[in-house]
């Protein structure tokens, strides 16, 4: 009697619900799917919630239209894990598949999506803490300024989340507001990660939350601060320095701290500072600058996030099975798609089966997030 193979279809639907369960930051954000095939580098047009403006009612109503915005999000990553595996897996039963195969690669896959998504950190200029980046949250005061922040950004109350790395966590879960705390998610990876619900946000512990290392700028020597090169017109989005250091660069998502202005975040790397000055791109827009303003570099830090779910946004579409007679599926559940496919190389004489999803991260509403440090 011959054995029975796993279908690729079956891997499929298996593999799909370990990847859901896996998944933490996917959990927290704006989240869009649809049916239609698409392919890495295709553009797609993500729907935005309307919003209104309240008004006084004095004798009449003010009738508003509903306008939905909309944002071109860009599919550029592909998540891929690929494993070799022989006929003995193959004859397993689908659950044992699961466990011995498929869990690793969910595990590997939802790695990658949460640690791409929490990279948006690095578009967010707001911070929550005090004069010392490298300070981790340690008490509920931490928790409050990042609550503060954030209301003063005008976000929603509800489906705010807070996910801080291990060393912060750690310092946290001993509180005594967070040890009482009410621990809850939908998926098994959400309930492992909570750390509980506190002052309005829903607390996760994310493995994947990022360092962000500061770019080289400096200070020119024999110099005592940076200054802008120059006057700025308000609405400017490139900030022009003087008095750095040559061959000096930003990096995306440098801070920058503008005396008496504000603080502002770096939108892309720039080029090496060159006879002692350098141009940035920055968010948000500049106000006018007199050119007299002192300017500080924030240092490397821990890039601790909370933020309201319209801040990022997630951006998963389906992708067709290859040409050329290898097997696959494609399997879709609750708003995310995976495909499966395998086949076998002559040469290596190897069966290979490929687990790939196809999305991109973007952030929607800068205002709706903040980085958080000790305050």
């Amino acid at each position: 009697m011959s054995n029975a193979f796993l279908s690729v279809a079956e891997i499929a639907k298996e593999s799909l619900l370990r990847l859901r369960n896996n998944l933490v930051m996917r959990e927290l954000v704006y989240s869009d799917h649809s049916g239609e095939y698409a392919q890495k580098g295709d553009t797609v047009n993500v729907r935005m919630p309307a919003t209104f403006q309240a008004e006084d009612f004095s004798s009449s109503i003010s009738e508003q239209a509903v306008k939905e915005g909309a944002v071109p999000v860009k599919l550029d990553r592909i998540a891929d894990v690929s494993v070799d595996i022989t006929s003995k897996e193959l004859t397993l039963n689908v659950q044992d598949f699961g466990f011995q195969v498929a869990e690793g690669a969910m595990q590997a896959l939802a790695q990658k999506i949460d640690a791409d998504l929490l990279e948006l950190y690095a578009d967010i200029p707001y911070v929550a803490g005090g004069a010392t980046p490298g300070n981790l949250p340690n008490a509920l005061a931490d928790i409050a300024g990042a609550r503060q922040v954030l209301n003063e950004q005008g976000a929603p109350f509800g489906n705010r989340s807070a996910v801080w790395n291990p060393a912060t966590e750690a310092n946290l879960i001993i509180l005594d507001a967070i040890v009482g705390a009410d621990k809850s998610g939908s998926t098994a990876a959400l309930r492992e990660a909570a750390v509980g619900r506190v002052l309005g946000f829903e607390n996760y512990m994310g493995q994947n939350v990022h360092t962000h290392t500061k770019g080289t700028l400096a200070i020119q020597d024999g110099k005592t601060e940076i200054l802008p090169d120059g006057a700025h017109t308000a609405g400017a989005t490139t900030l022009k320095l003087k008095q750095v250091e040559n061959g000096g660069k930003a990096v995306k998502g440098d801070l920058i701290d503008i005396a008496g202005k504000g603080r502002f975040v770096v939108t892309a790397e720039s080029a090496a500072a060159a006879s002692n000055k350098v141009e940035l791109s920055v968010y948000p827009a500049l106000p006018v600058l007199a050119g007299t303003e002192a300017v500080t570099l924030v240092d490397s830090h821990v890039a601790n996030l909370a933020f309201h779910r319209n801040a990022f946004a997630f951006v998963n579409r389906p992708m067709a099975l290859p040409l050329g007679g290898a097997a696959g599926a494609v399997e879709t559940f609750e708003g995310i798609s995976l495909r499966v496919t395998m086949g076998y190389a002559m040469l290596s004489k190897k069966n290979t089966i490929s687990f790939d999803v196809l999305y991109g991260c973007k952030t929607l509403q800068p205002e709706l997030a903040c980085r958080v440090w000790r305050q």
